[in-house]
């Protein structure tokens, strides 16, 4: 009985400590649960227009190997890298960056309407799947936990997770927030920041040069989870201390006093020179060999094993081939000889403009540019492009003997809108209906190029002489010399003409979408008026346009409007002419952020006889509704 009562006794004492775990065990899980984020599909808000957009900051932090430069970065946020410096105390946009080095990267933070009930508070950045991406992987490493992958799957519901295609378009959403009007007195930003194990509220503070209270009274609370996004108020953007970039040493030079390193040099030295010895008798018994037995290939061609030397300028023509190696395929590849005889040798009664020409190949017209070896990046760029807005290259030729390359266009028979406006074509009018169809076609073709090519292209020259008009008034865009494949980046080389050139691009060097919608909208108040950009006083096209839009009575602007676009017909409305004077104000915005895109200016033009409400202000020339949704 004894043994009995002690193995029960046993048996009980199992049980209770089997119980106590099985209870600490569940409430060390329910712990566990009370601390995960919230927020995994984001963070709500009210869609107020006094709060909402606004710019601010994400903490970032480079990751090798392939986010160590600021464009990659800017590229991946879609902002310049200009902006990335300025705002983390890096002196030079070129700066290589270190693994983990710390970034803040400007972005444009909005109240979203998710669906009918829910608001989400975001930046809107959209990424193109590659290889081996999903949702998490994309949202936890690239984007480093400033996202979650159910917030992504929240804003694209037409996208299936497990069904993704290499080169989707996916919307991934940034957590972010704006400081609201009774928040401004105390602070400027809401910095997003992701927190991890080592972290705490003081140290965040301390970092940030803020205080714990702050950042517990912006988040609600002082419990944070690692990878969970938290917003730290700050009143200026802190100054982050950048490491100091030490390129990579010299190699180590050969002392005379060191005799180990000395004579293996001379050892070195010396095997080389008989390597070389050996390798020329052979070359030289080979080259005697094959001339004995008379080997040779075509003309002007002679064989040496594998290799092929070129007589006169073939190596050149080889070489200058070899770069455009890739279009071959894509491109009717012309010998100089059948556009010196369709130019009558480049005769200048040929010209149609500048070193373009016309030329007649087996009954065809087509534009014939000739140009100096630099068509690599124009051909590259052209091989993707394929709209009815856009002049299309039928083929190109190298000429080696000159080093020239020709690109041939297809003919346009109206020429350039420049000479309908301003030159020989001048005193044929263009009516309101053709000068909107103009517009629009121009727009149609901007917004093909930077919102369906990959990565966006920039045009850089958007200009009245690089829009040309077929047999049926429909305008195409020309001239992709200057262009850029892919946006935010910073050049020294300011190229373009006066007038046309966006004030951050020509201060900054910075190259954007944005920069072809100031050109664009300069393009659009001169096909408009007529008038020449620049007047005989200085003045820009747009200043004219400000003051006209500015009147005070409606009476007073219509009779401006009609004074400067001066021969009035009745075809059209003063509301049509003053709505796409708007547009075309608004795309001269100084604030390049403040410009609308192509898209919504393609839709504000096809709607322009509808009356659109615009806010036109002295400070940003920015309209308060350029579309009507």
């Amino acid at each position: 009985m004894k043994e009995v009562r002690k193995l029960k006794m046993e048996h009980t004492s199992i049980f209770s400590i089997l119980t106590i775990i099985i209870v600490f065990s569940d409430l060390h899980f329910l712990n566990t649960e009370a601390q995960l984020p919230s927020n995994t599909t984001g963070y709500t808000c009210k869609p107020d227009p006094t709060t909402y957009p606004c710019q601010t900051y994400v903490f970032y932090r480079a990751i090798s190997p392939n986010l160590l430069d600021l464009a990659s970065i800017g590229d991946l946020f879609a902002v310049s890298r200009l902006s990335i410096a300025e705002s983390s105390n890096i002196s030079s946009p070129s700066t290589p960056l270190i693994s983990d080095q710390s970034l803040f990267v400007p972005i444009t933070c909005s109240c979203t309407t998710v669906n009918s009930s829910v608001s989400l508070s975001y930046a809107n950045l959209s990424y193109k799947i590659q290889s081996g991406d999903t949702f998490y992987l994309v949202s936890t490493t690239l984007f480093q936990n400033l996202t979650t992958y159910q917030s992504v799957e929240a804003v694209n519901p037409n996208l299936i997770p497990e069904q993704l295609d290499i080169g989707d378009v996916v919307i991934f959403p940034i957590f972010c927030k704006c400081i609201n009007i009774t928040q401004l007195p105390k602070h400027s930003y809401l910095i997003s920041y992701v927190f991890r194990p080592s972290d705490t509220i003081d140290s965040i503070a301390s970092r940030f040069g803020t205080t714990p209270q702050s950042i517990v009274d912006i988040n609600g609370g002082n419990q944070f989870q690692p990878s969970e996004t938290i917003f730290v108020p700050v009143f200026r953007l802190p100054n982050i201390t950048q490491p100091i970039y030490v390129p990579p040493p010299p190699p180590v030079s050969i002392h005379e006093d060191d005799g180990t390193v000395k004579g293996l040099a001379i050892g070195l030295g010396f095997s080389g020179l008989l390597l070389i010895l050996v390798i020329c008798l052979w070359s030289y018994r080979e080259m005697v060999g094959r001339k004995r037995d008379g080997v040779k290939g075509e003309e002007g061609i002679i064989q040496v094993g594998k290799r092929v030397q070129y007589n006169d300028n073939k190596e050149m023509e080889v070489s200058l081939l070899s770069d455009v190696s890739d279009h071959l395929d894509k491109f009717r590849v012309f010998k100089i000889e059948e556009l010196i005889k369709a130019t009558d040798g480049f005769d200048d009664r040929k010209v149609i403009q500048g070193s373009v020409y016309q030329g007649s190949i087996d009954g065809m017209l087509f534009a014939i540019k000739r140009m100096k070896w630099n068509a690599y990046e124009e051909l590259k760029i052209l091989q993707k492009v394929n709209h009815g807005n856009l002049v299309k290259l039928e083929g190109f030729c190298v000429d080696p003997e000159n080093a020239n390359c020709y690109l041939v266009y297809e003919h346009i028979e109206n020429g350039s809108l420049h000479s309908w406006l301003h030159g020989n074509k001048k005193k044929e009018k263009l009516n309101w209906k053709t000068k909107l169809k103009i517009a629009i076609d121009v727009a149609n073709g901007l917004q093909y190029i930077h919102e369906h090519t990959q990565p966006k292209v920039v045009h850089k020259d958007i200009k009245t002489s690089n829009i040309l008009l077929d047999s049926n008034m429909r305008a195409k865009i020309a001239n992709f010399g200057l262009a850029k494949s892919g946006c935010n980046a910073i050049t020294m080389h300011i190229v373009g003409t006066q007038g046309y050139i966006a004030p951050e691009y020509l201060s900054d060097g910075i190259v954007s979408t944005k920069m072809d919608v100031y050109s664009f909208g300069v393009v659009l108040l001169e096909l408009i008026s007529s008038r020449e950009v620049i007047d005989e006083d200085g003045r820009v096209i747009g200043e004219t346009v400000e003051e006209i839009l500015k009147c005070g009575s409606k009476e007073m602007r219509e009779t401006r409007v009609k004074e400067w676009i001066g021969d009035w017909e009745s075809d059209y409305s003063i509301e049509s002419v003053v709505n796409v004077m708007t547009v075309g104000l608004a795309c001269l915005s100084k604030n390049p952020s403040r410009r609308p895109s192509m898209v919504d200016v393609v839709y504000a033009l096809c709607k322009s006889d509808d009356n659109l409400l615009f806010d036109v202000s002295q400070e940003s020339l920015l309209p308060r509704n350029i579309i009507a949704r």
